[in-house]
Order: C-alpha cells, then sequence, then structure tokens
C-alpha cells in the first residue's frame, strides 16, 4: 500500500473501500415464499439470514484473525487461516453448486416426461422449490466467500485461490476459473461464471519475478483496449502469477489458472502450455522466468499471438554477452505490437 493517511479516520474509509463487498441484498434476496433444500425436508416458510448481518459477520470473523496474530510471532500464519475461512465458504459453495446442476437435470428429465396427473404436477413443483432454493442458497454461500476472499486479497495482497475446483459468483464479475472447468463449459454450455465470453489473454511468468509496477502497466494497457478480457495465467502460487492474479482481483477481470496435471510428470508444464493456445487468445504477456516461459513463448510466436515480453530489473542490467542473441535477432524486422511498446516478432526472451 503506497497511500499515506494523516488519520485513523481517512484509513478506515480507504480500507472500506478496499473491502468493498458484492450485492448482499441481492445474494440473499427470497425467491419465494416456502424453501426445500432436499427430497427428505418438508418446505419451510423460515427466512434467509439478514443480509447485513451476514455481512457484519464475515467483516468480525477475517478481522478478528488477522487482528488476533498481528504484531506477535505468529502473524505469518494469520493469511493461513483466514484462507482455510474463506475456502470453508467456497467448499460449501461448490457442494451446493453441485446438488443445484443435479436437480436441474432432474427437472428437464421431468418436464420431458409431461404427463397431465395432480401427482405429476406436484412432482414437478416441489422439484423446482427445491433448485430454487439450492440456487438462492448457493448464492449467498458465494457472496460470502467473496467478501472473504476480498478482505483477504487486502490484508495479503495475494488472491484467494481454493486448491480445488473453480471459484465462480453469480453476483460479481471476478472469478478464478480452473482451465478444466472452462474448456467443459463451454463444451456443456453451463453457467457464464464457469465459461466467460470476453476474449482471453495469455499471461505468464517466472516465481522469483517481482517487478509489480511492470506487469501492471502492460496489464492496465490491455485493459483499457480489451475492458471484456479474461486473463488465462499458468497458476503458480507465487512471482508473476500471483502479481497478475492480484491485479485482475481488483480489476474484476476473470482469471483462468491453468495448471499443469501432476499426472503427466515433467512434461506437465509444457503439455499445459501447448493446452493454453486452445483458449485462442488475443493476447499475451509472457514475464521473465525458466524453461516453461520460453516455451509459451515460443508457441505463442508459433501461433501468431501477439505477444510482450517483460524483463524485471535483474535481466535489464545483465552482462552485454548474455543478449547476443537477443540483439542479432533484434536486427530482424519488427512488428510493432500494442501501445505497451515495441516487441520483436522474433525476439526471444533471455531465460
Amino acid at each position: 500500500m503506497t497511500d499515506r493517511f494523516s488519520n485513523f479516520a481517512d484509513l478506515a474509509e480507504h480500507y472500506a473501500r478496499e473491502i468493498a463487498t458484492p450485492d448482499y441484498a441481492r445474494a440473499f434476496m427470497e425467491q419465494t415464499e416456502l424453501a426445500k433444500l432436499s427430497i427428505e425436508h418438508e418446505p419451510s416458510a423460515a427466512e434467509m439470514p439478514d443480509a447485513m448481518q451476514a455481512q457484519a459477520a464475515i467483516e468480525m470473523m477475517l478481522a478478528t484473525v488477522f487482528d488476533l496474530f498481528r504484531d506477535t510471532r505468529m502473524e505469518d500464519f494469520a493469511s493461513e487461516v483466514a484462507w482455510g475461512v474463506a475456502n470453508s465458504f467456497h467448499v460449501v459453495a461448490k457442494r451446493l453448486d453441485d446438488r443445484e446442476d443435479a436437480m436441474a437435470n432432474r427437472l428437464q428429465e421431468k418436464l420431458r416426461e409431461y404427463d397431465p396427473s395432480e401427482v405429476y404436477a406436484t412432482d414437478l413443483e416441489d422439484l423446482t422449490m427445491q433448485a430454487r432454493s439450492l440456487a438462492e442458497s448457493r448464492d449467498a454461500m458465494e457472496c460470502m466467500r467473496e467478501h472473504a476472499a476480498r478482505i483477504y486479497l487486502v490484508e495479503t495482497g495475494r488472491p484467494f485461490s481454493p486448491v480445488r475446483g473453480s471459484r465462480v459468483s453469480s453476483k460479481t464479475n471476478a472469478s478464478m476459473i480452473e482451465a478444466r472447468d472452462y474448456l467443459a463449459a463451454q463444451k456443456a454450455q453451463r453457467r457464464e461464471q464457469f465459461a466467460p465470453s470476453g476474449p482471453v489473454v495469455v499471461f505468464s511468468g517466472g516465481q522469483q519475478f517481482t517487478e509489480i509496477t511492470l506487469v501492471e502497466d502492460y496489464l492496465d494497457a490491455i485493459h483499457s483496449r480489451v475492458p471484456s478480457m479474461v486473463l488465462a495465467t499458468t497458476a503458480q502460487n507465487k512471482g508473476a502469477d500471483v502479481i497478475a492474479a492480484a491485479w485482475a482481483s481488483r480489476h474484476n477481470v476473470p482469471v483462468i489458472l491453468c495448471k499443469p496435471d501432476a499426472s503427466r510428470g515433467a512434461s506437465a508444464p509444457y503439455q499445459r502450455n501447448a493446452r493454453m493456445l486452445a483458449f485462442k487468445p488475443v493476447e499475451a504477456v509472457v514475464c521473465s522466468g525458466g524453461g516453461i516461459q520460453a516455451n509459451l513463448a515460443d508457441r505463442l510466436r508459433e501461433a501468431r499471438v501477439p505477444l510482450h515480453i517483460v524483463r524485471d530489473a535483474s535481466v535489464q542490467n545483465e552482462a552485454p554477452a548474455a543478449r547476443t542473441k537477443t540483439a542479432a535477432q533484434a536486427e530482424r524486422p519488427a512488428m510493432k505490437r500494442t501501445a505497451c511498446g515495441t516487441v520483436h516478432g522474433d525476439e526471444l526472451p533471455p531465460f
């Protein structure tokens, strides 16, 4: 945080803006007078939790975690505990989403089996009530998870990302979607949050890359030209990918997490790079890293995707001998890519 404050009131106001919440009132809206979450339950007239109380409870939970550990020898563990809080809402939201999908399938099957009898009408009404009840419960759970994730981002500087499954929300644009869910959603036409329709921008960088301002400048420039962009990253848990994911979270840009398939062994990251081209990216940013980034840059060039190579300060100041190959290649015809700068079409990044 680079902002400076002269009093606690200004600091509190700034913090409140930074953790700006999703639309709790809409997420906790009751769609019907009665609710039913499973076939075993009778319909209930119980109300949804109060939206304002839910919002205050999330803020209190996360604030308590960070305040408890702050300025103590256990301060480093605060983020792990807070991540667990956010992840607990994610796990429950995912289960509700699965149950909602299953209920929607049952409802579609029932509609295909039309029967004018009263029993059929009762069953159809019952299934519809269950589907709506699960949907409104999922909306509420996702809303609380997104709020917890926002506080986690502000407190730690890192976006919340679950270990398993995609983090999507029907009430906000920001989401983190696993690549397999994204591709499956395109084929199966699942809900929009699993397959955002914006143009994809591919991003990758080394785990030691720390040039935050440089990454944000490139992404800001692309976002200004492609406001509906979706960011696809190589999903590393530190370095450039984390910087990009944090930027995306602050700008409500959906993120596709392209994790390598561990079952494929040492070649998994390179196979993942090949699969990323299936997104048909409109642009790409590759930061200094290792062989994985060099391989991705080569594949993007072969696919003729407009590419930005971003080097950190240590590479910029490297010895001239290490840059001989790049300098020679720079003599070839150049291609102007974007407002971010001129990038040579045949230039190889010094990874």
